[in-house]
């Protein structure tokens, strides 16, 4: 399966983005779904995942409450609305799909992600 993701850009802090993430290949109705991220030095850092059905998400701690992962399986897509940007939000965005979850499991490390993204650019200005 290839994931495409989408919708990064330069925002100033406060601002929203919407990152979408298009699968081709495989269909995504039977993985678990996962955003991170990774900044300039840093490890590549878990933002959100969603479970196959989803209807139970989980987030990083410095993010809950101001982003919302959410699927469309008849789109075969997986979105990341980000409100309430920091500066230090700043990253390069990656979506990732494990094909091997279980129904209801939500996946936290990135060594349970089967497929991944090119990865999209965000820049929150101060």
């Amino acid at each position: 399966v290839q994931l495409q993701a989408s919708g990064g850009g330069l925002v100033q802090a406060g601002g929203s983005l919407r990152l979408s993430c298009a699968a081709s290949g495989r269909t995504l109705s039977r993985s678990a779904l996962g955003w991170f991220r990774q900044a300039p030095g840093n490890e590549r850092e878990f933002v959100a995942t969603i479970s196959r059905s989803g209807f139970l998400t989980r987030y990083g701690d410095s993010v809950k409450g101001r982003f919302t992962v959410s699927r469309d399986s008849a789109k075969n897509t997986v979105d990341l609305q980000m409100n309430s940007l920091k500066p230090e939000d700043t990253a390069l965005y990656y979506c990732a799909a494990n094909p091997n979850a279980i129904h209801s499991g939500l996946y936290y490390d990135r060594g349970s992600y089967a497929y991944w993204g090119q990865g999209t650019q965000v820049t929150v200005s101060s």
